[in-house]
């Protein structure tokens, strides 16, 4: 399973994107393989799917992360539609603190992003009925689900979006900034995955 790995300033994070190998009837693709991704250093044990439809373009949800002891790594991917997907470091004493990785993902690219423990994550619809599936190594655990703003100026995101234009959820409009919390993610210098 050849894969197309490109590696982001923030340690760990990485686009991943599979060969689809097409025919007249259309593709196959292996989007996940354990022992593939291990050989190229991802060595996370995935325990939920999930999917998301977003009716509108325009809908952003995040920036989302989940605290330990049910703190998640991602693996997101675009199965209709398309997506501007934004990372944020938010390990302590990271080199990286603060700063963010934007990757476009649709499934015309057949990208996908690996999103480590120690980050924020949230992503921003831009086409109508943009269908996201994503992998996570932990449950959903709502006590420790928990969130920065999207728009912490600090963090200077450019959505590209219009803000008065954006769909959010009452929970993602009320997140802190990230000055605002202690994050329970602390640097490793090890690599993560």
């Amino acid at each position: 399973m050849p894969l197309n790995i490109v590696r982001h300033d923030l340690q760990g994070v990485l686009t991943v994107t599979p060969v689809r190998h097409a025919d007249p009837r259309g593709f196959f693709s292996e989007t996940w393989n354990a022992a593939e991704f291990a050989a190229h250093g991802i060595r996370t044990d995935f325990v939920q799917d999930n999917q998301s439809l977003s009716r509108d373009a325009g809908v952003l949800r995040g920036l989302h992360y989940q605290a330990p002891p049910a703190a998640q790594a991602k693996l997101v991917r675009v199965l209709r539609g398309a997506v501007l997907d934004v990372v944020v470091d938010i390990r302590r004493g990271s080199p990286t603190f603060g700063q963010h990785v934007k990757v476009e993902l649709s499934a015309a690219n057949w990208a996908q992003i690996y999103v480590p423990e120690g980050f924020a994550h949230g992503l921003l619809s831009l086409e109508p009925d943009t269908e996201v599936l994503y992998k996570v190594s932990a449950h959903y655990a709502p006590a420790q689900d928990a969130g920065i703003a999207w728009d912490d100026p600090d963090l200077g995101i450019d959505w590209g979006w219009p803000h008065d234009r954006l769909i959010l959820s009452e929970k993602d409009r009320k997140h802190p900034r990230l000055a605002d919390i202690t994050s329970p993610f602390a640097y490793d210098p090890e690599p993560v995955g």
